[in-house]
This record gives structure tokens, sequence and C-alpha cells, in this order.
């Protein structure tokens, strides 16, 4: 039983090492070779997990392998277009000035129902609004209305906007990032006084933030019940 639970740890760390390896847009919308490296890799885990009477080491050679083709391919992919066209696809144009291209809907499969959830999705209800809806490569729907369809910028009504800044977590959970209080070119002098403010200590406290603006967000935890 030790075994069992030691094989399925060293697994879950070679898993978590082989998705961090492929990037970030494994865990987001994936292309349909990423997918298929992601479905791959979790069957080739649960073998091992499943079987003590394999060797822990056989099942992490297919599970390396199939990491090595994946960034293989991705570095080729980088330098060759009809590679990565023929890996993941290319954009499809659903819509165009207004008018649903229904032979492209056939050629992706997509229903009129699907099509019509990916615009109520964008806060779209009339497909004569959008100049141009693109399939991405993703799975992901772009859907670009007409300019007098969608809400004027600020830039386009003349307005001027205020600045805006990447607020820096401060406090969370309680625990404070020296970090980040640092970064954000402060002291502990100033979170005793937002804490002095607030009238909490630094373990009543979910979440403080602060951004270059000294705009301030500020939490307490919710008491047990």
């Amino acid at each position: 039983m030790i075994i069992s639970y030691i094989r399925t740890i060293a697994l879950y760390g070679v898993l978590i090492m082989v998705i961090r390896l492929m990037g970030k847009r494994q865990i987001g919308q994936m292309e349909p070779s990423e997918f298929v490296v992601t479905m791959l890799v979790a069957n080739l885990a649960s073998i091992p997990m499943q079987d003590s009477a394999i060797p822990l080491f056989s099942g992490l050679v297919p599970i390396l392998t199939v990491l090595g083709v994946e960034l293989v391919l991705s570095a080729l992919s980088l330098r060759s277009i009809p590679l990565r066209k023929l890996l993941c696809g290319k954009p499809v144009i659903l819509i165009e000035n207004g008018v649903i291209l229904q032979e492209n809907l056939r050629k992706t499969r997509v229903t009129l129902d699907e099509l019509t959830g990916h615009l109520r999705e964008k806060d779209v209800l009339d497909p004569r609004a959008v100049q141009f809806a693109i399939l991405e490569t993703n799975g992901n729907l772009s859907v670009f209305p007409y300019p007098k369809e969608r809400p004027a910028t600020c830039k386009e009504a003349g307005i001027q906007a205020s600045k805006q800044y990447l607020p820096m977590t401060i406090v969370s959970d309680g625990k404070l990032l020296t970090d980040n209080l640092q970064k954000a070119g402060k002291n502990t002098n100033w979170l005793r006084k937002i804490l002095r403010n607030e009238e909490a200590e630094l373990q009543d406290v979910w979440l403080l933030t602060v951004d270059k603006g000294d705009n301030i967000i500020f939490y307490r935890k919710e008491q047990k019940k």
C-alpha cells in the first residue's frame, strides 16, 4: 500500500512538471495537438498508478517521450507555417459583414445554436451587427461588431480616462507578502497604519492590495460560524 502511495506521488510530481514544461496554454484553451497530448499523458500516468506490477520507470518513459515529441513539434511549428496549420488548423470566418457563412459552418461542424450561443457570450444578440466572427484554432470565437454597434472608447468619446494600475497583493489570508510590500514601495509602518485605520490585526485580513496610485482594497476575514 505504501509503495502505491509513493508511486502515485512520484507520477503526480512528474505530471506537474510535464504540464509546466508544455506551457500555460496547456491549462487554458488548447490547440487540438495539445489536447491530444494532455489526454495521452493522463492515460499513460493512470496505468502505472493502478498496476503496481509495472515498474515505475517503465511508466515514466512513455510520458517523457510524449513530452519530448510535444516540445520538438512546438519548436518546429514556430518555424514552419505548413506544420503549424497541420497540427493546429487555421482560423475560419463564420460571419462576414453581417452574413452567416453557412458553408463554413458546415465545414467546421458548428451548429446555429452553438454560433448564437457564442455570440450571446460576447453580448451580441443580432448576427447582422457583427462585421466579423472568426472561429480560432483553440475553439474560441472572436467577435468584431461594426464600429457603430460597439460601445465608444474614451478616445472616440473625447473623454480623458484616468490611469490604471496593477494592484499588488500585500496580505493574503492573514499572511504578509514581504516581497510584494517592497515592490509596492511600502514598508511595515505603512502597513501598521492601514491596519490601525481598519481596526484590524494582520491575521484578521483576508486580502489587502495597493497600486501605484495608492488605491487600497481591503477585505476582512469572515467570522467562522
